[in-house]
């Protein structure tokens, strides 16, 4: 199975939605990092559940546990093992969804895999597996900050077909921050919320867009043919759950351009750093980077499990009907910021590491 993700900075994950607990070890995290412990909890806290009313009900601290790799508050070059225990675990919520296979869950793919399943909370395929994603995401975070003082932020950008017309260059953290939903935009925020409860009282749910930029981004990271760096982000960000498009730069719009108004041109610049005037490119060409902001989007689907009678076969495939139960986000996107931010940040790093090995010594 899967579980691994990365060539130099490589993270394993581990665990299930509701066994004794999840995590992740991550190798290859340079020795003498000054490793700010809250700062990797405060990550913890932005994904784990029951943080608002817009959110799955379920209690968790998700206090992190390190089990190796650290002395002294430095990282020792050896593998960081994490672990947060689960707490509100509630196994039986399940037990009425034995044997069936819920709608655009993994259940039934998982199945016909490996014809044996977890059967509480979806197992590996549960939101709850990118705790140790972004565990890691936030050494990731401190590596890149430390190397180039590089800064990786999100943001959701649309819920259902309410957008927020945002300026990735003026965002920051504390407008992020500033409401449930994690829009900067305050007023477009507050219809978003409104959406999300509408949603969710018809017992339904929705998806949307989360948009992220990375700056200071250094200069040279991927490299071709099959380790472009857009093709790593997409595969890093992909891996989430739910999630179902990813863009760079003008992405898909980009299309609908011709090439005169799509080309990124070149200006002069006193020291000779690479300088574009527009940033079509979203920050990366020819699969590198090129110093300008990287600029990304990722669209989540609806939440699978709702409250509303769905029609679906068990594993004999005979036809039942299905009543979501359990406790679930009525839209993923407001937990989703920080799973996306680590996978954009892992890639980065492990590309950083990638190109330190790579650059010429003469």
């Amino acid at each position: 199975m899967g579980s691994s993700f990365g060539k130099l900075l490589r993270i394993s994950t581990f665990g299930e939605s509701h066994g004794g607990g999840v995590g992740v070890i991550l190798e290859g995290c340079p020795p003498r990092l000054e490793l700010d412990i809250e700062k990797i909890q405060m990550e913890l806290d932005r994904r784990r559940p029951g943080q608002s009313k817009i959110t799955t009900p379920r209690k968790e601290k998700d206090q992190v546990e390190i089990l190796s790799g650290l002395v002294g508050g430095q990282t020792l070059g050896t593998p960081i093992a994490m672990i947060v225990r689960n707490k509100d675990q509630r196994p039986n919520d399940y037990q009425e969804l034995t044997g069936a296979f819920r709608p655009s869950h993994a259940d039934a793919t998982y199945n016909a895999k490996y014809g044996i399943q977890a059967l509480s909370g979806g197992g590996r395929a549960s939101a709850r597996e990118t705790i140790g994603r972004v565990a890691a995401g936030a050494i990731a975070k401190q590596i890149l900050l430390k190397a180039n003082n590089s800064e990786v932020i999100a943001w959701v950008k649309r819920v259902h077909n309410i957008e927020a017309p945002i300026n990735p260059n003026l965002v920051t953290l504390k407008a992020i921050e500033s409401n449930l939903v994690r829009c900067p935009n305050e007023d477009i925020a507050k219809l978003m919320i409104q959406r999300i409860e509408e949603i969710s009282r018809e017992g339904d749910s929705c998806g949307g867009l989360i948009e992220c930029v990375v700056r200071n981004s250094p200069v040279g990271l991927g490299m071709p043919v099959f380790d472009k760096l857009e093709a790593d982000l997409a595969k890093g960000l992909m891996s989430l759950p739910a999630t179902k498009s990813f863009e760079v730069g003008s992405g898909l719009g980009g299309t609908f351009l011709k090439g005169s108004e799509h080309n990124d041109a070149f200006v002069p610049t006193k020291d000779g750093s690479l300088k574009t005037a527009t940033n079509n490119s979203g920050g990366i060409q020819g699969g590198i980077t090129n110093g300008e902001p990287i600029l990304i989007r990722v669209g989540f689907k609806p939440t699978a499990t709702i409250r509303k009678d769905q029609q679906t076969i068990d594993s004999e495939g005979n036809s039942i009907t299905l009543v979501g139960k359990g406790r679930h986000d009525p839209c993923v996107l407001p937990r989703a910021v920080p799973m996306v931010e680590a996978m954009v940040a892992l890639v980065l790093a492990d590309h950083l590491l990638r190109q330190q090995g790579q650059c010429s010594l003469w």
